[in-house]
């Protein structure tokens, strides 16, 4: 619980054995200052994965679920699908490249208003390593497109952040591959959700991309971006019963905003404190009984439970 928020994870995964039990560990050991959890329920979804991530996550005290068609999309369904019932949800990758510790920042950027929180790597720090030239170069030039399609300011793209639970509901998101994140921000500016962005630093992370890593996986990801950027746009322009909020059907305008970092920070370092020893693997712990997702329309994906064989 955080501000009074009910805070669940939902943390896609595939093949991050080495790497999964810190993250897990990471946001498990975010305290208050009463010292009660602030995040309360956390879905790792195993996308598949030939090591033991599944293994490794339920092991540090997540809940896991399995989907067996592939796909970064895919993989966040089933894991919101996998989720006790939350005010907000909170989305970070497998592969430790993002400190949970400034979580915070994107929970204060709900609680103060915002529907949706864009963890942005622009307006953080990047360790070497972190990004390759291809995706930035990538990221650039899908949030310029964005930019000049829906004349909205936006840096990053990033996978680290969080939602309204209600916000997520009424996006109904559907894709399944790389177009996720895309989707769902170019859907909020759609609907007129409040979206805030706050910097984020990111370091390099546990083991090799499965974006950056091969042709495959940057050639994969860069055609499902711009494929989405481009069927968003065209539905837009063309769907008579779309939301009402578009911005070319009655002028509404999505109020957009960037958070400087030394304001946020102050706040999230008011209010949470990383618990000593947070990142380290605990043992013997079982993932607890699926629930249903109390986000109804957010995907017809359902997780099931991960099972050590």
């Amino acid at each position: 619980m955080y501000r009074g928020l009910a805070v669940g994870v939902a943390i896609p995964a595939l093949d991050e054995e080495a790497s999964i039990g810190y993250v897990v560990g990471d946001l498990k050991g975010l305290r208050n200052d009463d010292d009660s959890a602030v995040i309360d329920d956390i879905v790792v979804c195993d996308n598949g994965s030939r090591d033991a991530t599944g293994a490794r996550a339920a092991e540090a005290g997540a809940r896991v679920v399995r989907e067996a068609r592939k796909g970064y999309g895919s993989a966040c369904l089933a894991a919101i699908a996998g989720l006790e019932r939350t005010d907000v949800v909170l989305f970070t990758d497998a592969d430790h490249a993002f400190h949970a510790s400034q979580a915070p920042r994107l929970l204060d950027g709900i609680a103060d208003g915002a529907d949706l929180a864009i963890g942005s790597r622009a307006l953080g720090d990047l360790d070497p390593g972190a990004m390759s030239a291809t995706q930035v170069v990538g990221n650039r030039l899908a949030t310029a497109l964005i930019r000049w399609l829906w004349r909205q300011r936006v840096t990053d793209l990033g996978p680290y952040r969080a939602i309204r639970a209600q916000a997520l509901s009424r996006l109904a998101m559907r894709d399944a591959t790389f177009g996720w994140t895309v989707e769902m921000q170019v859907k909020a500016i759609q609907h007129g959700l409040h979206i805030v962005e706050v910097p984020v630093d990111t370091r390099a992370r546990i083991g090799k991309s499965k974006i950056s890593g091969t042709v495959r996986g940057v050639l994969g990801a860069g055609f499902g971006i711009l494929s989405m950027i481009a069927k968003l746009r065209w539905q837009q322009g063309t769907v008579g019963d779309g939301p009402r909020s578009l911005r070319r059907r009655n002028g509404t305008k999505c109020r957009c905003r960037a958070r400087s970092s030394g304001a946020v920070g102050a706040g999230a370092g008011r209010r949470v404190r990383p618990l000593a020893g947070a990142g380290e693997r605990s043992g013997g712990v079982v993932p607890s009984r699926f629930t249903e997702t109390a986000l109804p329309g957010a995907g017809d994906h359902k997780g099931r439970p991960y099972a050590d064989s």
